[in-house]
């Protein structure tokens, strides 16, 4: 096995379940959250993580407690893992957003992010997270293993832009669940390395690939979902 990032999202909260955008904002774990947490905490125990990294956020941090304290590994907190800042759409759900603000929200979703007041961009964020990525990741020694948790809009273009694909392709990678994880792997090929994906929103542990498309000695896993 070669080194590996697994970047798990946090938790249900209130919000999620109200179809309210989070941003960062503070939003904490609702019950349900708490009980994601535990449950997947105890199946990524099971690869057994060397570190823990996340967000600042409540939501984030609660969820990667659940992980520190079953593996016995000291959980860091890191703010550039924070979810996409939305500016005036935080705390509204879509129908209000465009109900509030519909010049923005016509705007954002034709392409042009800037018009949303106090807003991030998606490249922005992206590039964010990513350096926090590439930062944490010189640290990890072979095989070992980085659980980064965080949110579902910025692990998607982070991971993204960490694996330096064109921001037009983005969109083709869906959303993350509620405590769903991808993983990144680091491979060796051709006497070089290379970080590529095994698993996109994935609620159980890694399995073997039997594909004809698998070279033989890399040790990848199945993308489920």
């Amino acid at each position: 096995m070669s080194r590996r990032i697994i970047l798990w999202r946090h938790g249900r909260t209130g919000w999620n379940l109200a179809g309210r955008v989070q941003g960062q904002s503070d939003v904490p774990l609702d019950d349900v959250g708490v009980e994601q947490a535990r449950e997947s905490a105890a199946r990524l125990a099971t690869l057994g993580p060397t570190h823990i990294l996340t967000s600042d956020l409540r939501r984030a941090a609660d969820t990667a407690a659940a992980l520190g304290d079953l593996c016995d590994v000291e959980v860091e907190l890191d703010p550039r893992l924070r979810e996409m800042n939305f500016g005036d759409r935080e705390g509204l759900t879509w129908a209000e957003a465009w109900e509030r603000m519909p010049d923005g929200m016509q705007a954002w979703v034709s392409g042009d992010e800037s018009k949303i007041p106090g807003s991030e961009t998606h490249a922005e964020a992206g590039e964010r997270f990513a350096t926090a990525l590439r930062e944490h990741v010189t640290r990890l020694g072979e095989d070992q293993t980085l659980v980064v948790v965080a949110h579902g809009g910025v692990a998607r273009v982070g991971a993204c832009s960490f694996l330096e694909f064109p921001p037009e392709s983005w969109g083709a990678f869906g959303g993350l669940n509620n405590c769903a994880w991808s993983v990144l792997e680091e491979e060796h090929y051709g006497g070089r390395k290379r970080w590529r994906i095994v698993e996109w929103n994935a609620g159980t542990l890694p399995e073997p690939v039997m594909s004809d498309d698998e070279r033989p000695g890399l040790g990848q896993t199945s993308a489920s979902g």
